[in-house]
Parts: C-alpha cells; structure tokens; sequence
C-alpha cells in the first residue's frame, strides 16, 4: 500500500515542525496535532477527527519539563491514546523519536522515556523508533537556562545532531511499512563528532559574548553513566552531519 497521509503529534514543537516540513516537501498530506492545532493528545480533544483516514503517526510529542513522575505519566497516557484512537482510525503504525542511550537510563526524563518505549511497543499498532542523539539547538536551550554572561555547563560526551537530519530520517522510517526483522536493534541517528556539551556551548557561547566554563555533570540524572559515554551512539547508529559548527553558521 502507498502511505500518504500522516499525522505528526507535537507538530509545533522543536523536531516536529521538521518532520512536518520534511514530509510537506516529499509531497505527503499532514495533519499536524498539538494544542494550537485543537488537538489534544493527552485529554483526546480532537484526535478521533484529525486521524481521519490518516495512514501513520509520527509521535514527537514530548513533555516540557525533566521531571521523572510528571513525563512519565504523560507518556503513559500519550501512548495509551495514539494507539487507541489510531486503531480505531485503522492506522498502519506509528513512527516515534526516543533517544540514544534510553535503554540504560535509571531516572529523570531519559527513563521516562525508557517507558515511553516500552508503552508503545506493548500496544496493538506496529511501532517503529528512531532514537536520536541530544539536538544541535539544545546547546542554546542550555544557554538560556543561566542568566548572566558566565555560564556552567557539563562537559559531558555527546554527538550532536540537527533536529532537520532526525526529522529525514524519521520520515523515512514512517515511511517503511511492517514491522523490523527480529532481533534488530533499534535505529540511532546521530552526529558526525563527538564533543562535550561545554565544548560546543563555548561555540555558542562566543557569538552570544557567553564565557562558558565546563563543569562535571553531578546533579544531573545518570551523570555518571554520561560521563561514561551510555548517551553517545552505539556501533550501528547512521552518523549524519552537519556539525555543530557548520551548523551555527547556517544560523542567523
């Protein structure tokens, strides 16, 4: 069967307007759901309408906050209700974004979204997941989050990927029908260097007039594990450029 009409959960956020954009330009119908669209996939305001002969959900909801108790209910009942009303709506699957490294989170938001995982692969509609590694403008978030013009920032590994690469890559496992050969691992999308958070907060940080000093990352969930490398991409995740560098340039 062809797929051509997708609904994309959290449309209006950071990734989702990527993967609208994305899907937009391969010529597909989007229905976009979030609050601002009248879509409500928590309470289901407006879901059983915008799935309406939609053929697969791209899940980029996420919660707003680190919060371990608050994401995790709020992904237990997104996915109860995208697999409810999408199997009422005879959708195909559901296509979701997690993140490299989930499988071995302890606590915080990266083991709410551990169960997130768990939740959506335990319903009845295929699932497909695309984990990705922490974002190329989440350095800027970090930024934001100090005020003043020093800055503290854990100088933990990462590999930075930009949020229009994880969109391409979703998109295309949207796209891909029936579920994965057993005992394949999960897919990782990843950038192409790996750096540390302070590292490529500096590079921000010197347009913004920021002086960035690199801390250790304890108070963070799992900072240990970071610190160990458990968030950086496994062997067989695709790395895909730009850097951050090349990135920023392209950044008005």
């Amino acid at each position: 069967m062809s797929i051509t009409k997708f609904a994309v959960a959290g449309a209006t956020g950071r990734l989702g307007r990527h993967v609208v954009d994305v899907l937009t330009e391969r010529g597909h119908q989007v229905v976009p759901m979030s609050r601002a669209t009248g879509v409500d996939i928590i309470t289901g305001e407006g879901l059983a309408e915008a799935l309406t002969e939609v053929d697969v959900i791209i899940d980029v909801a996420s919660w707003h906050a680190s919060e371990q108790e608050a994401a995790t209910e709020f992904f237990r009942t997104s996915a109860r209700n995208l697999h409810e009303y999408g199997q009422q709506a005879k959708v195909v699957q559901i296509a979701v974004a997690s993140i490299v490294g989930v499988d071995k989170a302890t606590a915080g938001f990266l083991a709410a979204k551990k169960v997130h995982e768990e939740l959506l692969l335990s319903g009845p509609l295929p699932v497909r997941i695309l984990r990705a590694a922490q974002f190329h403008e989440f350095v800027g978030q970090l930024l934001d989050w100090q005020q003043g013009d020093v800055a503290y920032i854990p100088a933990l590994p990462a590999q930075l990927v930009a949020c229009r690469t994880v969109a391409e890559e979703l998109v295309g496992l949207a796209l891909d029908p029936g579920e994965p050969t057993p005992g394949t691992p999960i897919p990782e999308i990843a950038g192409p260097r790996k750096e540390t958070l302070a590292e490529a907060a500096a590079l921000l940080g010197a347009r913004r007039g920021i002086k960035v000093v690199g801390v250790d990352g304890s108070g963070m969930p799992d900072a240990e594990l970071a610190a160990e490398g458990a968030f950086l991409p496994s062997p067989h995740a695709k790395l895909a450029g730009p850097t951050f560098q090349e990135w920023l340039d392209t950044q008005s």
